[in-house]
C-alpha cells in the first residue's frame, strides 16, 4: 500500500510541475510567513540568552585575565628594569671605584719607583764620583810617574848630549834646566 501511496504523489508532483502550480521555496510562501517569523524570534532569543549568559561572560572573563596579566607584566618589567638601572648605577659607581683605585695605586707605585731611582742614582752619583776621585788619583800618581820619567829623560838626553858636543856635563846645572824647561 505504501508503494501505491508514493506512486500517486509523486504523480501529482509530475502534474502540479507540468501545470506551473509548484509553491517554489518553502521560505518564499506567503502563506508560512507568520510561523517562519515566529520561529526566527523564537531562535534570535534563543541565541541572545546563550550569548548573554554563557558566551559572553566568558570571552569577558578571558578579557579582564588577559588585561590583568598584561598590566602585571608591565608592572614587573618596569620594576625590573629599575633593578637593572640600579644595578648599571652599582656596577658604574663599582667601576669608578676600581679606575680610582687603580689610579691611587698606580700612583703609589710610581712614587715608590721614583724614591727607588733616586736612590739608586745617588747611590751610582757616589760611586761614580768614588771611582772618579780614584781615577783622578790613579791619573795624577801616573801623570806624576811620567813627569818624574820625562824628568830622569831628559837629564840623561841632556847629558848624553852635552857629552857628546865634548862638553863636561853639570848635573846640577842640567837637572835646573830641566825643571825649568818643564814649568814652562
Amino acid at each position: 500500500m505504501s508503494t501505491e501511496t508514493n506512486a500517486a504523489e509523486v504523480a501529482q508532483a509530475a502534474t502540479d510541475a507540468a501545470h506551473g502550480s509548484a509553491p517554489g521555496m518553502p521560505q518564499l510562501d506567503f502563506s508560512t510567513f507568520s510561523n517562519q517569523i515566529f520561529w526566527l524570534a523564537v531562535a534570535l532569543v534563543a541565541i541572545y540568552l546563550i550569548l548573554s549568559r554563557v558566551a559572553l561572560p566568558r570571552i569577558a572573563a578571558v578579557l579582564t585575565e588577559r588585561q590583568g596579566t598584561i598590566t602585571n607584566d608591565i608592572a614587573a618589567a618596569e620594576a625590573l628594569k629599575a633593578k637593572a638601572v640600579e644595578a648599571e648605577n652599582i656596577y658604574n659607581k663599582a667601576l669608578a671605584d676600581a679606575r680610582a683605585e687603580a689610579q691611587r695605586i698606580a700612583g703609589e707605585a710610581r712614587a715608590e719607583i721614583q724614591t727607588e731611582l733616586d736612590e739608586a742614582i745617588a747611590k751610582a752619583d757616589v760611586e761614580i764620583s768614588a771611582k772618579a776621585a780614584e781615577s783622578e788619583k790613579a791619573i795624577a800618581e801616573i801623570k806624576a810617574g811620567a813627569l818624574d820619567s820625562i824628568k830622569i829623560v831628559a837629564s840623561d838626553t841632556a847629558a848624553e848630549v852635552v857629552a857628546a858636543m865634548g862638553g863636561k856635563s853639570d848635573a846640577k846645572a842640567i837637572a835646573a834646566a830641566v825643571s825649568d824647561r818643564m814649568k814652562g
